[in-house]
């Protein structure tokens, strides 16, 4: 357990990283803190060969509550430079997250408002236990989901952003589920044990073919067809050349765990 960090705990278990928001006083929201550690936190990991999985969750009953609103404040009477300057932070914390390049799991209970919704919207898969409450709450301020809407409006898409952006309103986790911000919902008994079990499945396939696929998914969506064709033809070519790929298909054939290969990913 590391605990250099004051609105963190960060467990590192390679190949698991599990960090913790860690302002339960506060409902877990958002300050400049919290905002330079995790994105420190996250861009480190991002460089990392031996990390294989993330799980981010909240310290005590609330994942997050969004943007602390003293932080906020503090932020609009700042120099319109500054102002800038402590938005950008907070855009670099989500790309972070965005950027990882091994998959990231959310554990979420209580509620993930405003910028908790927006950690929400930016994990590769989001587990929250029943009751949970979400909300893209920043128009109740006075302000907008500015920063987190690139990734929400990739999970939700335009017509709940449409209906949720600008009214604020608070949903439950049934409906969160509905419109694809997250992927399950569990009773708050078995959210551990979910998050678990998805953890060990990540856990137990080729660590470079996880990280591929990944990134699978942008690549597809980014480049016009048919170019996007001889790009994936390249990349299942390169892909199965290459030892993890023949250890995971002898294993099979031989029926037997895998023995991934000590260079992967």
């Amino acid at each position: 357990m590391t605990n250099e960090y004051q609105t963190l705990r960060v467990s590192d278990s390679s190949p698991l990283l599990t960090i913790t928001l860690h302002r339960p006083e506060v409902k877990n929201a958002f300050d400049e803190r919290l905002i330079a550690e995790l994105t420190a936190v996250l861009e480190a990991a991002r460089q990392r060969n031996d990390l294989r999985c993330l799980i981010l969750q909240g310290e005590g009953s609330t994942f997050s509550a969004g943007a602390d609103l003293a932080w906020m404040q503090r932020a609009s009477h700042q120099p319109e430079a500054d102002n800038l300057a402590d938005a950008r932070r907070l855009a670099r914390l989500f790309q972070a997250l965005d950027a990882i390049p091994f998959p990231t799991v959310a554990k979420i209970r209580g509620a993930a408002l405003g910028g908790g919704a927006g950690l929400a919207a930016t994990v590769d898969t989001a587990i929250a236990a029943q009751g949970t409450r979400f909300g893209f709450t920043e128009v109740r301020l006075g302000i907008i989901p500015a920063v987190i809407s690139v990734f929400a409006l990739r999970k939700i898409g335009r017509a709940a952003a449409r209906r949720y952006f600008p009214s604020g309103e608070i949903f439950d986790a049934d409906r969160a589920r509905e419109i694809q911000l997250i992927s399950e919902v569990v009773p708050e008994s078995q959210l551990d044990t979910k998050v678990d079990e998805l953890v060990r499945q990540i856990l137990s396939v080729g660590p470079a073919a996880a990280r591929r696929a990944k990134a699978l998914t942008d690549l597809v969506g980014s480049v016009p067809y048919p170019a996007v064709l001889e790009n994936l033809a390249r990349e299942i070519a390169e892909t199965r050349a290459c030892p993890e790929a023949r250890e995971g298909l002898q294993a099979f054939l031989q029926k037997r765990a895998p023995q991934w290969p000590e260079t992967s990913p």
